[in-house]
């Protein structure tokens, strides 16, 4: 088959490691001749081209990230058009067959039907974030009034990217849900569990390795160490996390390592420079391979999501903790499945990010586990249902 992956991940090499990069190389060893229109910022002063023997094209589009609002929005608007012309100069020779795409973005709607059209391809949409509506539960976004016209605009968009998807791979169980109890338009039939994935990697460290690891970033080596890593921004509640943390300082065997960037971090850092807690590392993020073997070297990862969410989030970081072997320690909402999945995977715990008092029993409690057994336990979890071998599978069974 030939596949065209559309995103607006910017990646210069299918040997990048990403949910998305491990599942096209997935394809690829199976035969397959996958092509990606990915996008690069005008700031870069990168001219569109292409890379990887023709396959990868590196598409200039405006700034979305880091500028103003205005720009933000003119860039947005133009990106469907931008797709579909670098699609028609540099891949007109090319007859697709299959057609996938994530979200975010739900703007590529007119490039999914363009491709649809022209090659009689079938379409797969693997739904990674649930908007306008998860703009609305952090408040960014209303349903009503002028601000409304915005919500609006953007739902009309989502429906229309439902509506031209022949198949829609959700996250979990309580995605599916929530996307066929909000779109009755949406065929059962072609709604699917297709899972964050990656090509699983064993990165447990060794004892030695590990105090290594440790001493290098100014880890304490006698403490139980809850790492937290990713973005840092609104949805991740971050004065919950200061509040816990504060708290914990009654509970001296933690410590806290977070390790991230995003629009939420300089309410961190001046948490940080306030109260100086002797329980926390804040840095900012690594390079992947360095990520990597830091977050083995803890003891616990941590997922964090604001208790206002009505959509059921699955943040990838899980991967990244279960490829460590390491347990993991949901504080979500009460609607999404992720800690359900962790406390009967038997790998971790969860709970709802509303009371720090209640962390704090929960932090007692996952001290006195045995966390090497239990972080065994979701790395075998890990290779039985999140591998890209597995979605790869799922994918596919609707070619067959």
């Amino acid at each position: 088959m030939n596949i065209l992956f559309l995103t607006l991940l910017d990646f210069s090499s299918f040997s990048d490691r990403n949910i998305y990069c491990d599942l096209l190389r997935e394809f690829i060893r199976n035969g397959h001749d996958v092509y990606c229109v990915s996008p690069t910022e005008r700031r870069y002063d990168i001219p569109t081209h292409l890379e990887e023997e023709n396959h990868l094209l590196k598409l200039k589009i405006g700034n979305t990230q880091k500028t103003n609002l205005f720009e933000k929005g003119i860039s947005t608007i133009r990106i469907e058009t931008q797709f579909i012309n670098a699609i028609k100069e540099y891949f007109s020779h090319i007859k697709f067959d299959l057609v996938l795409y994530s979200t975010p973005p739900i703007t590529l709607c007119k490039a999914v039907d363009f491709v649809k059209k022209r090659d009689n391809a079938k379409s797969y949409l693997l739904l990674k974030d649930i908007f306008p509506q998860n703009a609305v539960d952090l408040g960014l976004m209303k349903k009503h009034g002028l601000k409304g016209f915005i919500y609006n605009y953007f739902r009309r968009k989502e429906k229309k990217l439902y509506a031209v998807s022949d198949y829609i791979g959700c996250m979990s169980e309580a995605n599916v849900r929530y996307l066929l109890r909000h779109n009755h338009s949406v065929d059962t039939e072609c709604v699917q569990i297709a899972p964050n994935s990656i090509e699983v990697q064993d990165l447990r460290l060794s004892s030695e390795k590990r105090k290594e690891m440790r001493k290098l970033y100014g880890i304490p080596a006698d403490k139980k160490v809850f790492v937290y890593g990713g973005n840092l921004g609104k949805p991740q509640g971050i004065p919950f996390i200061i509040d816990c943390i504060r708290m914990a300082k009654e509970v001296p065997e933690a410590y806290f390592l977070i390790v991230g960037e995003g629009t939420e971090y300089d309410k961190l850092v001046k948490f940080v420079k306030s109260e100086n807690p002797s329980n926390l590392k804040l840095m900012k993020i690594l390079p992947k391979e360095y990520y990597d073997s830091m977050i083995a070297a803890c003891d616990v990862g941590m997922i964090f999501l604001d208790n206002r969410f009505s959509i059921p989030n699955f943040p990838s970081r899980l991967l990244s903790y279960m490829q460590a072997s390491i347990p993991v320690l949901a504080c979500t909402d009460s609607n999404t499945d992720i800690g359900d999945v962790i406390s009967k995977g038997g790998f971790g715990w969860s709970m709802v990010s509303e009371s720090p008092s209640e962390f704090i029993k929960l932090l007692k409690s996952v001290l006195s586990e045995d966390l090497v057994t239990m972080g065994d336990r979701g790395f075998d979890f890990l290779n039985k249902n999140y591998s890209v071998q597995v979605v790869y599978k799922v994918i596919m069974s609707n070619f067959i």
